[in-house]
């Protein structure tokens, strides 16, 4: 399951649809739904996710949230290191082969770590 998708599985709950109900109200079929929900389709496209916002009736933060999600839920990841460090190449390559191994525990950590380097940059940047 993707980040986009577990986030689409919580909205239907708290709302009370059912995948069929959603997926007639937003044009899609059922079987699509549910494999954006379960990962094994690729990241929606810009018009799906506003008619799931509109769906949804959600608005600013809400659907920024699920832009951000689906922006971050393509299920088959590529990762060009070229140029970069021989660090940068290992962590992919690492991060690749060993994703499955890791629990979700660690896969938290890593992800905090992550967003908190990411953040350093950010604002290293903006000054």
């Amino acid at each position: 399951m993707t980040p986009f998708g577990e986030k689409l599985r919580a909205l239907r709950a708290v709302r009370g649809a059912t995948l069929k109900q959603m997926a007639e109200a937003i044009g899609v079929s059922s079987a699509y739904l549910s494999s954006l929900e379960h990962g094994r389709r690729g990241r929606p496209s810009w018009y799906l996710i506003q008619r799931i916002i509109t769906y949804f009736n959600v608005i600013w933060d809400e659907a920024e949230e699920l832009v951000k999600l689906a922006n971050l839920s393509h299920p088959r990841i590529v990762s060009r290191t070229a140029g970069l460090s021989p660090r940068a190449t290992e962590l992919c390559n690492r991060l690749a082969a060993h994703v499955h191994d890791l629990r979700e525990e660690d896969l938290t950590l890593l992800l905090k770590h992550l967003n908190e380097a990411i953040e350093r940059r950010q604002k290293m940047l903006r000054r």
